[in-house]
C-alpha cells in the first residue's frame, strides 16, 4: 500500500486541506493526516485532541488516518513506515519554504520523498491563520471550512452565519 503523510497544524482544518486530502487519495492508497506540534507557531486555538476529532469528522474515509507527532517529520515517517510527504502549495510564496523543508528532509533521510500538489483554485487564498482571524473578529467563514469546524468556530467566537 502506497501511503503519504500530510503534515500540518490544521488549526483548524480548512476546505483547502480537505481538497488536498481527497486529491491525495486519488494518488495514494492511504493518507496519514499528521498534526504537528510546532513551537514557532502561536498558541493553538484548538487542542490536538479537538483537531483530531474535527479532522476525523470531516474525513470519514477509512483510508484517512489521523495522528499527531512531535519532533522531526522524517523520524515520524520512519516510525510509520511511510516514505512520502504530501504538501500543498497555495502560492509562489509557499514554494521557497517548502523547497527548503523538502531538501532538509531528504538530507536527514534520503528515503523520504516530498510530493507537492497545487491547491485548488477555489481555496488558494484560505489558510488556517486567516480563518482563525476572521472567525475571531466575528466574520463569516462558512464555505471555507467543513460544517463541523464552522459550528465549532461559531461556538468559540459567535459571529455571522
Amino acid at each position: 500500500m502506497l501511503a503519504a503523510i500530510y503534515p500540518g497544524s490544521f488549526d483548524p482544518i480548512t476546505n483547502g486541506h480537505l481538497s488536498l486530502i481527497q486529491r491525495g487519495l486519488e494518488v495514494f492508497d492511504r493518507v496519514v493526516v499528521a498534526i504537528a506540534s510546532n513551537p514557532d507557531k502561536q498558541a493553538a486555538l484548538f487542542s490536538v485532541e479537538e483537531r483530531r476529532q474535527l479532522i476525523r469528522e470531516a474525513c470519514p474515509d477509512p483510508r484517512v488516518e489521523v495522528d499527531d507527532f512531535h519532533g522531526l517529520l522524517v523520524e515520524y515517517a520512519k516510525r510509520k513506515g511511510v516514505h512520502v510527504i504530501l504538501r500543498g502549495l497555495r502560492a509562489v510564496s509557499d514554494f521557497e519554504y517548502e523547497f527548503q523543508m523538502a531538501n532538509m528532509n531528504r538530507t536527514l533521510d534520503p528515503k523520504v520523498e516530498t510530493v507537492f500538489m497545487m491547491t485548488g483554485e477555489d481555496y488558494f487564498y484560505i489558510s488556517s491563520r486567516i480563518v482563525r482571524e476572521v472567525a475571531s473578529l466575528g466574520g463569516n467563514v462558512k464555505g471555507m471550512v467543513p460544517p463541523n469546524v464552522h459550528h465549532k468556530l461559531q461556538a468559540r467566537f459567535g459571529g455571522r452565519e
